[in-house]
Parts: structure tokens; sequence; C-alpha cells
């Protein structure tokens, strides 16, 4: 039986990890801890009262603990690192972006430890992050959803159950599969558009009152697009050529053909070549429609 919840601990205080992990603090009315590489988000994040810890005081002073990390590589090994100390009744939680097959096998072995795992995967922008307004998409048991959601609605306006361990992130891979399309095909019209006599101030608002609309269109494509302002230290074209692999890894497990991911992810690859690997994925449109 998982223990009750006194402190939570979260690893990992990056762009999204630390809004998130400033909201749990504000409206969980629990003891947060966190450990950080970096001192300066822990320093802002203590005016809210979450106060600095080691991964091995996280381990021994936390009922759940929370991660938000850049990828799977850096989950794995934090849980390396935790595992040793976890005891049964302890609940792990990953928000991070994860492969589908690591996240089983970890949760897996932990689970026979009794050591209680959920995926945990985060969509939607920095901005939702900042509001506390993240889609949250959870694969666990269906007790380990129930114990882990109230944690998980003071960062997410939207947490979904999406079936056993490994199904968040099936569902967080596939949504950001087709926001990387999305934003690819969003560059073509614009290209098009530009070449016709319709500039993108015009063409993605009108699209947006018709059946062209999508949230894509309306937050990449109005907000980063249209201004053409792709700044570092939001949702990188690196970020996003990690996400799509993980996409492409399950489509080859399936023996799938995926033409149009993979014509993304050479997109991708030509964008981060041209030296904008660093910079908002919506960049793409920088090699699509180079002014």
């Amino acid at each position: 039986m998982p223990t009750s919840i006194e402190t939570i601990g979260f690893i990992g205080l990056g762009v999204m990890g630390e809004p998130m992990c400033g909201h749990l603090a504000r409206r969980s009315g629990k003891t947060v801890l966190a450990y950080d590489l970096h001192p300066a988000p822990l320093g802002r994040l203590a005016e809210h009262g979450v106060k600095a810890a080691t991964p091995a005081e996280l381990a021994a002073q936390c009922q759940v603990i929370l991660f938000s990390l850049p990828d799977g590589k850096a989950m794995q090994a934090v849980v390396a690192q935790l595992e040793p100390h976890l005891r049964a009744g302890q609940c792990i939680v990953d928000t991070s972006t994860s492969s589908v097959a690591a996240t089983r096998e970890i949760g897996a072995r932990l689970e026979a430890k009794g050591v209680l795992f959920a995926d945990a995967p985060v969509a939607r922008t920095r901005e939702a992050a900042a509001k506390g307004d993240l889609s949250i998409m959870v694969g666990a048991s269906g007790s380990t959803f129930a114990y882990v959601k109230p944690i998980l609605e003071t960062m997410g306006s939207d947490v979904t159950h999406c079936g056993p361990i490994g199904c968040g992130q099936v569902v967080k891979i596939l949504n950001n599969m087709l926001v990387f399309q999305h934003t690819a095909a969003l560059a073509e019209a614009i290209a098009i558009g530009r070449r016709n006599g319709v500039p993108p101030e015009v063409l993605l608002p009108t699209m947006a009152v018709g059946s062209g609309d999508s949230f894509v269109l309306r937050n990449h494509g109005m907000k980063a697009m249209v201004p053409r302002v792709f700044p570092e230290r939001a949702f990188s074209v690196r970020y996003s050529m990690k996400d799509l692999s993980y996409a492409l890894e399950m489509a080859d497990a399936a023996g799938m053909d995926l033409k149009g991911a993979k014509l993304t992810m050479e997109r991708l690859k030509q964008a981060e070549a041209a030296g904008h690997g660093d910079q908002y994925h919506p960049v793409v449109l920088e090699v699509i429609d180079p002014l």
C-alpha cells in the first residue's frame, strides 16, 4: 500500500520543471524538496517554501518524487542514482518525455520492488506551465493514478489516465509528432502564401477563423512563426528531434514506415545543421521559407 503523502520531491527545475514545482509548493499543502544541478531556480523557488535537497535526501524523506528531465537517458540516470535508496510504498512520477520501452522496463523493475511508478509527461507550452494549465498524460495502474492525480492537478488543468505504465508516453510522443508535422505544414502554407501575395500576418489569422484552425496555428504559428521569433530556452529543435525519434522508434517496433514523420525529422535535422538546434522548434520555417 502507498504511504500517506507528507513530503514531495522534485528533480529537474528547467523551463517546465521550475514553474511546475512552484505550483506544487503553493497548491499542494505539502512540504516540497527539490534538486537541480543549477542553484538559480532553487533560489527562486525558496520564496515559495521549496527546500533544496540532495537526491539521497529526497529518497530518504519523500513519499513521492517527481522528475522533469531533458530526456530518457537523464531519467534512467536519476533512477539508477535513487533506486538503491528507495523503499516499498514510495512513488516515482516521471513528467519527462522518455522512450516507451525504457519507461516500461523501469516501471516494471521498480514495481517489482514495491515502488509505485507513473509516467506523466506534460504537453502545451511553457506559458501553460507558468499558469499551471498543462495537459498531463498518465500511464499507471488505476490505484497509482488515483494516488498521484491530486499532485498532478496542482500543475495541470487536464490530467488524463491513458492506460498502464508507458501509455502516458505513447500519447505524449504522438501528440508531439502531430505538433511537429503540423508546424512544418504551416511553414509550407506560409511559404506558398507569401509568394502569392498573402503575408503570414493575414494568412494565419484568417485560417484561424476557418476549418484550418488549430492550437498549433494559434500558438506556434501566430506567436512565433508570423513574427519569426524563435527564442532559446523554449522547446528546441534538438528536443523535438529527441521526441520524434521516440515516435519513429515505436513505428519501427510496430513494423510501420511513417513517411510524414520521417520527412519532418529531415526538416528538423536541416534546421539543426543550419545552426538553429537550440532555438524554438517552429524555426523550421527558416529552412522551408528562408527570407
